[in-house]
């Protein structure tokens, strides 16, 4: 007999590379205006005391190269291409590029009346996840070139070093909230050049090192 009323939800699982063995993901916190450009291309002041938070639950992960529904309850959704670190045994397992998928008029929303941001955030197919590539093998991560096309067009074009919070400062921070462990993934912030997506385009995301993320909206 089974010990559950009904089959639990499969865990998301992303490859890495050159490893036969996938990563589980478990809890997904984001940082948010980690770049003061896009924080100003949003209208928004910059903390530079302290990084601030959200999360994405695990069932928002798609893997990267798949063809996905246009969101419901949106006629505003956003890219936003980020570096996404991979938290192991042993501390950092691994990066990858993800996008954060944002329904940006129900965020538009949101803000207006000082309410949370989940349904804009944290809703299928949102968390779009490349494979990783294990530290070791990135050496240091902090200056490398992060791109975004649609459509073959370039929209986002900045550097990681452009970070408020770099990824050291942003782990020594979470990990004062919460117990990091393996499985948590965090995604540490999209550069200026956010814009919409719309039915049948292509989006590439890249940084300098790490394998490409992409995803297909379908028509």
């Amino acid at each position: 007999m089974s010990p559950t009323v009904f089959p639990p939800t499969p865990t998301p699982l992303v490859p890495v590379v050159s490893r036969a063995e996938m990563f589980p993901v478990g809890r997904i916190f984001c940082v948010g205006r980690n770049y003061a450009a896009h924080a100003a291309e949003m209208g928004n002041t910059v903390d530079r005391s302290a990084p601030f938070y959200f999360t994405k639950s695990p069932a928002s992960v798609v893997l990267s190269g798949l063809e996905i529904p246009f969101p419901s309850m949106t006629s505003d959704l956003h890219h936003e291409m980020e570096l996404a670190v991979y938290y192991g045994e042993d501390g950092i397992f691994g990066y990858g590029c993800s996008l954060d998928l944002t329904r940006r008029d129900l965020q538009a929303k949101a803000k207006e009346k000082a309410k949370p941001w989940s349904v804009a955030k944290d809703f299928e197919n949102s968390a779009v996840l490349g494979a990783i590539t294990e530290a070791g093998d990135v050496g240091s991560i902090g200056a490398q070139s992060i791109q975004l096309h649609v459509n073959g067009e370039i929209r986002q074009d900045a550097s990681l070093a452009e970070m408020i919070h770099d990824v050291p400062a942003i782990l020594s921070d979470l990990s004062q909230y919460y117990q990091l462990q393996a499985g948590d993934v965090i995604l540490t912030g999209t550069p200026a050049g956010v814009g919409p997506l719309f039915r049948g385009d292509h989006a590439v995301g890249r940084i300098e090192g790490l394998e490409p993320v992409e995803i297909r909206i379908q028509s």
